[in-house]
């Protein structure tokens, strides 16, 4: 069934009424694609037992959530520029109704340029559809529990590696960005080049493969990374680096 704004049909408050009540803790999303609003509702369903999520199709709704406790906010990218004007007036039109609220952004595309504009203008997470889930899970609740999630700085760390690269001069540029989520692990070169395809969800074989490194070696690698981070497994690696780029507490939201 097609959902239009201001139909009585069905709306999307009518939609909210069906799920918790207006006093739980509540996560808007705002994506304009069905198929993406429709997957993250039912994954934040899934993973924030209790909590209110209210998906709407655009920032021109938002009224319809005045009143409910709202933690996070949702919006989607929709291809456009960080700073592009509709983008600007999305995050003015919520800065107006949900000042405290942190928001974050939903993109098609996995780019540290995108992230280090969003960083600088307050946003406080970027997750790309390429995710994994458990790493996206992670950084949700990293974003809750006061932290910023941007692992795609962490995956630019890789791109002052290649001398002739045509991004060389963009990644020198960034090299403070990318020192900030290095440096506090002290991890060489390598670990950082091991780590920055960990994070994309690569298998220690194709971690192997791009690297022109053994299986062997790789793991080497991750037991030293896991040893630095204190964890325990591949998905504690990536949502314990995270928490400690961004200084967040390791604390689960409730």
């Amino acid at each position: 069934m097609q959902i239009l704004l201001g139909s009585t049909q069905v709306s999307d408050i009518d939609r909210t009424r069906r799920r918790t009540g207006r006093n739980a803790p509540t996560v808007i999303i705002v994506e304009h694609s069905t198929l993406a609003r429709t997957t993250v509702v039912k994954l934040l369903e899934r993973e924030l037992t209790g909590w209110n999520v209210i998906d709407l199709i655009s920032t021109e709704s938002l009224d319809r959530a005045l009143g409910a406790e709202v933690r996070l906010i949702v919006l989607g990218l929709a291809g456009r520029g960080v700073e592009s004007t509709s983008l600007r007036d999305d995050l003015a039109a919520i800065a107006a109704r949900f000042p405290e609220a942190p928001v974050t952004l939903l993109s098609g595309t996995d780019d540290a340029i995108i992230a280090r504009q969003a960083l600088k203008m307050g946003i406080r997470g970027l997750f790309s559809t390429s995710l994994p889930i458990d790493i996206a899970l992670a950084g949700l609740r990293l974003v809750l529990a006061g932290g910023t999630f941007f692992p795609q700085l962490l995956g630019a760390v890789t791109a002052g590696s290649n001398e002739h690269s045509p991004a060389r001069n963009e990644a020198e540029k960034s090299l403070d960005d990318r020192t900030q989520y290095l440096a506090f692990a002290d991890f060489t070169p390598r670990e950082a080049d091991v780590l920055a395809e960990l994070q994309c969800g690569c298998s220690n074989k194709v971690i192997a493969g791009k690297l022109n490194l053994s299986g062997h070696t790789v793991k080497m690698h991750l037991q030293h990374i896991m040893r630095k981070l204190q964890a325990q497994n591949r998905t504690e690696v990536v949502a314990r680096l995270i928490q400690r780029a961004a200084g967040g507490p390791d604390v689960s939201p409730s």
